[in-house]
């Protein structure tokens, strides 16, 4: 899947996770995706409905919570997603990155949270090559690569900054989401 004919930046500093949400929603969804071709404009009124619609009683300015970012992918797309916090063994499961990993080779992004000592910006991974992640970064619009030892030490590099706080799954992407190559 080609998304690189399209400038997809988030359109101010709080707005990763909305456009995480809709960039994810546009990869699960073809008919969604198809909405992206009415332009930048479009695209960051898109973001900010999105924001309003679901951080309802959480402040604005202080981003979208891992619940939040679920429910406007769904809101978006009918994909319902669960959101997992990214460290550690879940009891009785498998490592999360595990099941990280799985869903997107399935073909379906997975939103990742990441900061330093507080969550602080959403990336998109798209992609998984042999032990490296292909990551959409909302605020440059274009992709970074990291390895898969990195975020499960909590050292990431590139992404501007180092640990990672928690994914969004998708549940059951279904039909529309078939596995494929995304150019970002």
């Amino acid at each position: 899947m080609k998304l690189a004919g399209y400038r997809l930046r988030q359109r101010d500093g709080i707005s990763c996770g909305p456009t995480v949400a809709v960039v994810a929603a546009a990869l699960l969804d073809d008919g969604y995706r198809s909405l992206l071709r009415a332009g930048p404009g479009w695209f960051g009124t898109e973001q900010d409905m999105v924001h309003r619609r679901v951080n309802r009683a959480w402040p604005r300015r202080l981003g979208m919570t891992p619940a939040g970012l679920a429910a406007a992918i769904a809101d978006r797309c009918g994909v319902r997603c669960r959101w997992r916090f990214a460290r550690g063994l879940l009891p009785g499961r498998v490592d999360v990155i595990t099941d990280v990993l799985d869903t997107v080779r399935s073909g379906a992004p997975v939103p990742m949270l990441i900061g330093h000592v507080i969550p602080r910006h959403w990336v998109l991974i798209v992609a998984v090559t042999g032990n490296r992640l292909r990551c959409f970064d909302p605020a440059s619009g274009e992709p970074r690569e990291v390895a898969v030892s990195a975020v499960r030490q909590a050292q990431l590099d590139g992404l501007g900054f180092g640990r990672p706080f928690a994914f969004v799954l998708p549940i059951r992407p279904g039909p529309r989401c078939a596995p494929q190559h995304v150019e970002l």
